[in-house]
């Protein structure tokens, strides 16, 4: 009875962090964190974070590790933005950074699975790569995003109060969620996670399983980079440089297993919207960056602490 209270506390500790925090900056900062305009800003700057989160959660739920996914997005804006100066044709832009990110992700899975390198070792090499990359392209320099076709599409149009990159992270949470949990690609990328010669034993290919949540990954890192395009009107190589620490932070708050074969797309986009909870608060604090820095390494160690005590149990 004990352990089984136990497991449900730890699989669900984010929504109790969710609620409990939300209530502390309610009650502490009530007087501009209770606004409405606060708050649609807290999910608008989560957006980018939970959607790259969704396919994080496919990737460690695989077994697999990806750290280049926040060199992606600057690659990918850059790339969107440079193509669509020079068309002027929105669709054309899009695709180009879309079509880079997933020329990342492709790399990163032919490597490491065909050459059996560690995951972790071919995407630190890749992030380097891909990050020299976005900063030779413009040669440091940010590029403008004029066209207001892509910025009203990505990221920066409004569907009455809401933003658009709204409707995207909901869009890609409900398609993360269908596939991870409806799907016989999710059972397959948490049977993989779980046990790779077992899974290959009952029929599925690990081979394409592993290198799709690279592709899947990379894909959505350059989704998000887009986002952060047309938002922002405009793209700059230090686009996703502190993302990568969220997104994981994001992920693992959310219950998804560090060894694979558990992941829970719903937790992570919570973990997102929660870190940015922390953020805005700690911002209308008064806290530096420096400071919010420190309280997501905190997050992610007590997360880690969680999920190793919970694979022992």
């Amino acid at each position: 009875m004990k352990n089984s209270l136990t497991n449900f506390l730890q699989r669900n500790v984010v929504y109790f962090g969710f609620v409990l925090v939300f209530l502390f900056f309610a009650i502490t900062q009530g007087e501009f964190f209770l606004q409405p305009s606060n708050l649609l800003n807290i999910l608008v700057q989560s957006a980018p974070i939970a959607i790259m989160a969704v396919a994080f959660t496919f990737v460690l739920a695989s077994g697999q590790i990806d750290l280049s996914f926040g060199s992606v997005v600057a690659l990918s804006a850059l790339t969107g933005a440079v193509t669509l100066q020079a068309t002027k044709i929105w669709w054309l832009g899009a695709l180009a950074g879309l079509a880079s990110g997933i020329l990342v992700g492709l790399i990163n899975g032919l490597f490491t699975l065909g050459f059996r390198l560690p995951s972790f070792l071919v995407t630190l090499a890749t992030m380097g790569i891909v990050a020299g990359v976005a900063r030779v392209i413009t040669d440091l320099q940010s590029v403008p995003v004029t066209n207001p076709i892509f910025v009203s599409i990505l990221g920066g149009g409004r569907i009455g109060p809401f933003s658009t990159i709204l409707l995207w992270m909901v869009l890609t949470a409900a398609v993360g969620w269908h596939f991870l949990r409806q799907r016989r690609y999710g059972a397959h990328v948490l049977a993989v996670g779980n046990n790779p010669a077992a899974a290959a034993a009952s029929g599925v290919n690990v081979f394409r399983t592993r290198l799709s949540v690279f592709i899947l990954m990379s894909g959505t890192a350059a989704l998000a980079g887009l986002l952060y395009a047309g938002r922002l009107e405009g793209a700059r190589y230090t686009l996703g440089e502190t993302d990568l620490l969220t997104v994981i932070a994001a992920v693992i708050v959310g219950g998804t297993s560090l060894f694979g074969g558990r992941g829970s797309v719903v937790g992570s986009v919570v973990g997102a919207v929660l870190l940015s909870i922390i953020n805005n608060g700690l911002i209308i604090a008064g806290l530096s960056v420096s400071q919010q820095m420190i309280v997501k390494g905190v997050i992610i160690l007590l997360a880690v602490a969680l999920s190793l005590r919970e694979e022992k149990t």
